[in-house]
């Protein structure tokens, strides 16, 4: 068939007749040779396909709607060949749209003929008819149960490969004949042919069996076979493991997870599993391995070693990136050398026949080459990052779980969360530039050949010019780097201080602090803006110098030519100008990729120096095979100290042992010693001397609970399988069972961030469950029965220690006197020191500080034998009668089952603690808008997008000069002077650097300003959330925003818009100049940008949710890492570090897999975006060398070729610009997610302020108070009506979870009242502001002797009228508590005191004793009153401490 004018080949109509008089003996039968036939008979074939389609598709439409719903889809087995018929279908109709088209736009010229009308007729018809085709396989055959294509299309895919190849036959003999044809005309029947022949195959040949052939995936959908390939686990792993060469080559292993996220929204179990090789456990032990031969003996890691292991364990991947580096350099620069021979050929030499078509092929396989090489380039190094993160940051872990004490000091779980989320992510993207410093040289070397090929000796000045530019970037380079330390240094001490403040929000409400707080959190920011700023501002100046390098350069290669008398010509000036753009590609990723090589450095540098910290030394503990002897613990001699630089040791002069069996009782002042001995035995403190020996194994409860977040049932197994009859025991030994009833969800009740939803009794018997179901040889106890009350201490003593643990080693820790006679062995500390050790009948009677402590016990309990009467005003107490399911006392997730014997079915259920929520579908518009808006309203973005546009204009009209004002050839003369066309570029050249400074100083002063804003906002909106925000979030989700998300925000998303922004700019430039050349280039450019949209469109909503789970993904890995760092003790007491590594890894894959799909996804479609660009560019080169020379300036079209070579490079740039910026802007997102959290009631209300003398009196009065956690939830207090007298003392009592805390916690409104109110001095603290409230007032609820000691003082300097003390001293000895409550009789008889104890001689000297049980006041009178009456609440209490206190527990 015929495609062009055959004229301009010789014409066939004089071969027509000699062909007929010659070859074909029949009369006219010469009419079957001529292409007006052969057009004719298939455009009347395709036509009748086109009608007999539009009559089946009403058939089957009216067949369907008589009642015959939709069928099941095509069999998965035939789903391949459907899906690969369509693409053909719609191949064949796009390319005879193409041929189409050019015919038209050639002959449109020309005069027309019958034989042409009837070639463009049969074209059209096929476009149709092909289209109409895939509509028809489409709509009819997606949702069908058919395995076979009907007759109808075999039957017409057989009279189509017939006509296809008799118009071939044709072609062959007419050639044989030595009639020139057009090749266009062979090729087009040859791939005609070539359809025919699949099509053939499959309607009649299609195997229904086999699976797995190289074509299997298709390239937007392609099923891969993740189903058949699964993990151990069963969990599908992800299909790039085993994928085909074709799927790999086209990315369509990722089809199958992009096509779900079109249909639904993407969650984790969506998403396949990293392979072996990708996976922690895959890749962890083997970097090990590297960073360990790497360090040697002494163990110390360098940057240099971590670099090193890094790099060897990915070597794989560093050596296929650089292989594809290296081909897309050598392809990316066929194109600038083959410039000038293309602009001689448009103006007319040729060197020999169809030299255009060879130059259009050579330009297409170029570019080809180098789109696959980039593609899988980008590829390899993701998955390297995706490595390389994951196996730093379990060297991380793993570091943070073996740290000494000492070195825990210097590095909080804040700063170490900043290696985690900031140092490793920044070494993760580093494989990206890891092979941009060294291919500047053969860049570099290959643009200096071309341009010596056109320009001479001028290359030399080049080269010149190129070094002083990278020259200019050392200063710069090192300044960035000297920034970059000093903000990750300012970033480590304010994650540290916000990591504290969210661990002790509650005191700092209680105390009203939190603004004082949040000053300093701002101050701390205020330094790191600093030398933000100071970066940002380097970088904007690092972007000015290399975006106007490629200008700098031109410019004086371009003078350097006019001094050496070289003549510029308008092909090697093209040539040249080609190179330097191709050149412009790693000089303007240089600065980023200097950038992100010193902020790789620099987190190399800090991640090194921390895995160089000191371990726990490994031979403090001498451990024994289990049951080798009878001796438990040994320590001879021994001299322990947690610094080692200090003169005074910590523990002093140890000697004991404990046989097998013992029970170890320690005891002594606060601050002796007790804790350290425990650490001790532990292998905690560093040893200086003597030797500690241990034999079984161990487990450790710690005086301060250390629970994890999640279930009730994980944290009492622990990693130990369930054995539901020992499970059931120790739930009876620790008084649990009642607790677990009352729970919605039992034991399986998720626990929140640090038990923040158990009080604190119910936390400790947690922790002592735990440590009962472990069944180890050696147990050690930390004070544990401080924190619940008399009656439970007692059932623990008896039950645990004395029951389950009759046979077991224990040593424990107590200030209670009443359960050391049961000890065998009983140890008094002092100052380090065992100053005694015995029976407690041995050493009763010695005038030592055991008998200090003693004495100070039995004067306590004489206080419950002097009580005496005292008149008290009457006290009204409304109290419900009915039995009452209890409820915890504190934030607790509860339903009520008993209340009146009704069940609360109405009330929804659900964990306090919730998954992390996200955001779904498309990122709104309001985000982007509140973004840009932020900083000075979005007044700077118009002079960005001004000073950017103008950058573009003036590029391209220096360019276009250049094209238009030189000569084609020496031969030509020069349209101006060499000087003139000089000064002209250079002018436009300087325009455009201006341009380019001032939109990089905008744009980081406006993305410095809005990342200043949104921190303010975000940090402002989460110190005034209300306490019950912090109970229900983990601190890992709030620190994953103040760090990771607020570092994108700082450092990424101002330069991700401004590319977005410069590379839409740039892509509508240069099809500006392609279609200036030839306006006919708009044709394939609206169909490919609008299908390039619609590819965008389908790959985004799989990408932006993958993005999302990305940072929900993170929390839990830090989350983790931040419960690991502060129960690192407990952990390694149980030896557990093994299962808690296994977890960190778990979590980092869990992390890793959205991370590597949606690295894969990005490719998926850039690989795509480049087969459609470089079929637009294709098509331009085949339009140029169709047109007659002459026609169009050979210039002008060299520069749309030039710009052409980046089109593919710049249409992809923006559509991941695209991309990138609606993944990045989630951080955005989750930051004003923050902005928007409900608040606290005002901190100060101006219309109803209280006098600076409120309270006088401290008054209180409580009016049925019904308190809930949240509307979901039961009451807690359940109407509560009473009042405290000002200026007398009230204790507070009851057992766990009456709701004691509660109480006072509704006092201070951290939880507001469901109904009633609260009166101090007649003022509803509801109706006036918390500042007022909380500084007026004061409450302590701190722990571990010491500190509760230093924090009561500071209470007690204060001052304040309304004292509230919960569980004040529950860690500190009894003598100290004895000092206490004299301290506060002499200083605070003025004062309204209002104390919660489970200590009962803490409480006996009050003028009023409130007793709680279930939410409700069950007694409120006189302690002498109270205790009149034997068969009180309140005397039964203080019968259970005095008989405990008299028992010997023996």
């Amino acid at each position: 068939m015929e495609l062009f004018d055959s004229s301009k080949h010789g014409t066939l109509s004089a071969f027509f007749s000699h062909y007929s008089s010659s070859f074909i003996t029949y009369p006219g039968s010469d009419f079957l040779l001529k292409p007006v036939f052969i057009c004719g008979f298939s455009g009347l074939l395709h036509l009748v396909l086109l009608f007999v389609l539009l009559v089946s598709c009403v058939w089957k439409k009216f067949k369907v709607g008589d009642g015959e719903g939709p069928k099941q889809r095509f069999g998965s087995i035939q789903s391949w060949y459907y899906k690969l018929t369509l693409l053909c279908c719609l191949g064949v109709s796009g390319l005879s749209l193409v041929f189409c088209l050019l015919n038209y736009f050639y002959w449109h010229r020309n005069d027309w003929s019958e034989e042409k009308l009837v070639i463009l007729f049969d074209l059209a018809i096929r476009t149709l008819a092909w289209g109409a085709l895939c509509v028809y396989l489409h709509t009819q055959f997606s949702n069908s149960s058919e395995s076979k294509f009907p007759n109808l299309l075999r039957v017409w895919w057989v009279s189509y490969f017939s006509i296809s190849c008799y118009s071939l036959v044709i072609d062959i003999l007419l050639y044989k004949e030595h009639v020139s044809l057009p090749i266009l005309s062979f090729v087009f029947d040859v791939v005609c042919v070539i359809s025919g022949l699949f099509f053939i195959y499959v309607g009649f040949f299609g195997k229904k069996e086999g699976r797995n052939t190289v074509l299997e995936e298709p390239l937007l959908n392609g099923n891969g076979n993740a189903e058949s390939n699964n993990s151990k686990g069963g969990t599908p792993v992800t299909p790039y493991s085993n994928a085909g060469f074709f799927s790999i080559l086209t990315f369509s292993w990722m089809g199958p997870l992009i096509a779900l996220g079109n249909k639904k929204t993407l969650d984790l179990e969506d998403v396949p599993e990293l392979y072996k090789g990708d996976s922690v456990a895959g890749s962890f032990p083997n970097f090990r391995n590297k960073l360990e031969a790497e360090c040697g003996v002494d163990g110390r890691v360098t940057t240099f070693h971590l670099a090193k292991a890094l790099i060897f364990s990915a070597w794989k991947e560093v050596g296929l990136t650089g292989l594809y580096a290296i081909f897309y350099t050598l392809a990316s620069y066929v194109g600038p050398y083959l410039i000038d021979t293309f602009v001689q050929y448009l103006y007319g030499r040729r060197k020999f026949k169809n030299e255009g078509y060879a130059l259009v092929s050579a330009f297409m396989v170029a570019k080809l080459v180098e789109c696959i090489c980039q593609r899988h380039w980008f590829f390899k190094a993701q998955q390297a990052a995706v490595r390389s993160r994951a196996v730093l940051v379990t060297a991380i872990y793993n570091k943070g779980l073996t740290l000494s004490c000492q070195s825990k000091q210097g590095h909080t779980s804040g700063e170490i969360i900043n290696f985690m989320t900031v140092d490793a992510e920044r070494v993760g993207d580093f494989p990206l530039y890891m092979h941009d410093p060294w291919m500047i040289i053969p860049q570099v070397g290959l643009a200096l050949v071309i341009l010596y090929i056109n320009l001479g000796l001028a290359a030399i000045v080049t080269l010149v010019a190129t070094i002083v530019v990278m020259w200019v970037n050392v200063p710069l380079g090192s300044l960035q780097e000297k920034f970059q330390e000093k903000l990750m240094e300012s970033k480590d001490k304010r994650m540290k201080a916000t990591s504290e403040i969210l661990r002790n929000m509650r005191i700092l409400k209680l105390q009203a602090w939190e603004m004082k707080f949040l000053s300093k959190i701002n101050e701390l920011r205020k330094t790191e803006a600093g030398w933000l700023r100071k970066f940002v501002y380097t970088s904007a100046m690092t972007t000015f110098v290399f975006w106007g390098a490629p200008t700098f350069v031109s410019v004086v290669t371009f003078v350097a030519c006019m001094l050496l008398g070289i003549p510029l010509e308008s092909g090697k000036i093209l040539s040249a100008l080609a190179t330097f753009r191709i050149l412009q590609e790693p000089i303007y990723s240089l600065p980023e990729a200097i950038s992100m090589i010193v902020q790789a450095k620099v987190s190399l540098d800090r991640i090194a120096s921390f895995l160089s910290l000191d371990d726990l030394p490994p031979d403090v503990i001498e451990n024994l095979p289990r049951g080798c002897s009878d001796t438990a613990i040994e320590i001879v001699d021994g001299n322990f100290s947690w610094d080692l630089s200090s003169p005074s040791p910590t523990l002093k002069d140890l000697n004991f042992k404990v046989s097998q069996g013992m029970r170890i009782a320690v005891c002594g002042t606060v601050g002796s010693g007790k804790s350290s001995l425990l650490s001790c035995i532990l292998g905690e403190v560093p040893k200086i001397s003597g030797t500690l020996k241990m034999c079984g194994t161990k487990a450790y409860v710690s005086q301060s609970p250390w629970i994890q977040s999640g279930t009730i049932e994980e944290n009492i197994l622990f990693g130990q399988e369930m054995d539901r009859e020992r499970y059931e025991r120790v739930l009876e030994a620790c008084s649990l069972k009642k607790d677990l009833e009352i729970l919605s969800f039992g034991d399986q009740t998720i626990i929140g961030e640090r038990g923040i939803n158990l009080s604190g009794g119910q936390k400790q018997r947690i922790q002592i469950a735990r440590a009962l179901y472990q069944d180890a040889d050696i147990y050690l106890f930390d004070d544990p029965f401080s924190a619940v009350d008399a009656h439970t201490g007692s059932h623990l003593f008896k039950e645990c220690l004395l029951g389950l643990l009759g046979s077991k080693t224990v040593i424990y820790v107590t200030h209670q006197v009443e359960f050391l006679p049961a000890a065998d062995l009983i140890l008094v500390m002092k100052d380090g020191r065992i100053t005694q050790a015995g029976k407690f009948n041995d050493i009763l009677n010695s005038e030592t500080d055991f008998m200090e402590l003693v004495g100070a016990h039995a004067e306590a309990l004489s206080v419950l034998n002097s009580a005496e009467v005292e008149p008290v005003e009457k006290i009204s107490i409304s109290k419900e009668d009915g039995e009452f399911g209890g409820t915890s006392g504190v934030v607790q997730n509860v339903e009520d089952t008993d209340v009146q014997n009704s069940k609360t079915d109405d009330l929804p259920k659900g964990q306090l603690v919730q998954e992390e929520e996200r955001e779904k579908g498309r990122v709104g518009l309001s985000v982007y808008w509140k973004y840009i808006t932020t900083a000075y309203g979005g007044a700077l973005v118009p002079f960005i997008l001004l000073a950017q546009v103008l950058f573009q204009v003036l590029q391209i009209g220096s360019n276009y000069w250049m094209a238009w004002a030189t000569p084609v050839s020496e031969d030509v003369k020069p349209a101006i002077e060499t000087s003139t066309l000089l000064t002209v570029y250079v002018a436009l050249a300087v325009g455009s650097s201006f341009c380019i400074l001032f939109r990089s100083m905008f744009l980081a002063t406006a993305g410095y300003k809005t990342a200043t804003l949104l921190f303010s906002k975000m940090h402002l909106c989460i110190f005034r959330a209300p306490m019950s925000f912090f109970d229900a979030t983990p601190s890992g989700r709030i620190l994953n925003r103040a760090s990771t998300d607020q570092n994108v925000v700082d450092l990424n998303m101002p330069g991700q818009i401004g590319n977005l922004a410069n590379s839409m700019i740039q892509l509508l430039g240069i099809i500006a100049v392609m279609s200036q050349v030839a306006w006919q280039v708009f044709i394939i450019f609206i169909p490919v940008i609008a299908i390039c949209i619609w590819l965008q469109q389908y790959y985004i909503s799989s990408a932006r949710e993958l993005a999302r789970l990305v940072g929900v993904c993170k929390a839990p890995v830090i989350q983790h890492f931040a419960e690991t760092i502060s129960g690192s003790t407990t952990i390694r007491s149980f030896d557990q570090e093994s299962r808690f590594r296994d977890t960190n890894m778990k979590l980092m894959d869990g992390y890793g897999r959205p991370k590597f799909h949606t690295a894969a996804a990005m490719e998926w479609l850039c690989f795509r975006l480049d087969m459609l660009s470089s079929i637009t560019f294709g098509f331009c080169l085949v339009f140029l060398i169709s047109i007659p020379a002459g026609v169009i300036d050979p210039g002008v079209a060299g520069l749309a070729v030039t710009y052409g070579l980046n089109l593919n490079t710049l249409q992809v740039w923006f559509i991941w610009n695209l991309c990138r910026v609606e993944n990045r802007i989630i951080s955005v997102e989750r930051l004003l997610q923050y902005t928007t959290l409900p608040s606290e009631p005002p901190l100060v209300i101006e219309s109803n302020q209280p006098d600076l003398s409120w309270p006088l009196r401290g008054k209180v009065d409580v009016h049925d108070l019904q308190v809930r956690y949240a509307p979901h939830m039961p009451l807690v207090l359940r109407g509560i009506t009473c009042s405290f007298p000002g200026g007398m003392k009230t204790g507070i009592v009851g057992r766990t979870g009456s709701g004691k805390s509660t109480l006072i916690q509704t006092l201070f409104r951290i939880v507001d009242p469901a109904s009633g109110q609260i009166l101090i001095d007649g003022i509803d603290i509801s109706s006036i502001g918390l500042h007022d409230l909380r500084s007026r007032e004061n409450g302590e609820n701190w722990s571990m002797g010491q500190r509760q000691l230093v924090c009561l003082g500071r209470v007690l300097l204060k001052k304040s009228k309304v004292l509230v003390l919960d569980e004040a001293t529950a860690s500190v000895d009894t003598a100290t508590d004895n000092l206490i409550q004299q301290t506060l009789r002499q200083h605070f008889t003025d004062c309204t005191v209002i104390t919660i104890a489970h200590r009962i001689t803490s409480v006996l000297d009050s003028d009023m004793v409130l007793l709680l049980s279930h939410g409700l006041i069950e007694e409120y009178d006189s302690p002498a009153t109270l205790l009149e009456n034997k068969s009180s609440s309140f005397a039964q209490l203080v019968a259970e401490y005095t008989m405990r206190s008299n028992s010997s527990f023996e």
